[in-house]
């Protein structure tokens, strides 16, 4: 679990963080791959701490829990997983006639600093949901748990970054100072539920 008090822990993580991104190491399907499997293996893995977590912060029934946010995370992972190399690859751009003798092709690049703040009522969801999009697309992801959520933020904070690349994905728990110290940052993306 990462508390980042002293601005200049964030700052020097979030610098060390964009090196890591420009080295280009996230645009490697390789590395893609291995952090959609590690998302993927996170969810297996600790799909039973997964359930208790979702019954203590909120009272989840497991049947409704596995419903509403282990089931879709895996499916939605083992469709990244299939399917992030086509997403990735260049696709033929139409162009005008005027230029019949002309080639295009539109290239999908990665933003590449995300900022991820989810919600406490679908804690893993919220959560997952856009690092398994982010991830795919050859981002780095510092993601940011609801507090209100405690037993499930704590899980995301201490077993989640066992399973992946902690150079380009990070877990930072905190409250509403955290939250604002994350937002004063330079991001390249925000997703904010």
């Amino acid at each position: 679990m990462e508390f980042f008090s002293l601005e200049t822990n964030l700052e020097n993580d979030l610098n060390n963080m964009r090196k890591y991104y420009e080295s280009g190491k996230t645009k490697e399907a390789s590395w893609r791959e291995s952090q959609l499997k590690g998302l993927r293996n996170f969810v297996i893995e600790n799909e039973e701490k997964i359930l208790k977590s979702l019954k203590k912060d909120l009272g989840k029934h497991h049947v409704e829990a596995f419903r509403d946010e282990v089931g879709i995370l895996k499916r939605s992972i083992d469709l990244a997983i299939k399917s992030f190399r086509k997403w990735m690859s260049a696709k033929e751009a139409k162009l005008p006639q005027i230029a019949l003798l002309s080639s295009a092709e539109i290239v999908a690049e990665p933003l590449g600093l995300v900022l991820i703040i989810s919600s406490w009522n679908f804690p893993f969801g919220v959560s997952l949901e856009p690092l398994i999009g982010a991830v795919a697309a050859g981002n780095i992801v510092v993601l940011k748990p609801s507090e209100m959520a405690p037993f499930s933020s704590s899980l995301l904070g201490t077993v989640l970054p066992n399973y992946l690349d902690i150079n380009g994905i990070k877990v930072i728990e905190g409250g509403p100072e955290v939250g604002e110290q994350l937002l004063h940052k330079k991001w390249d993306k925000i997703f904010f539920t």
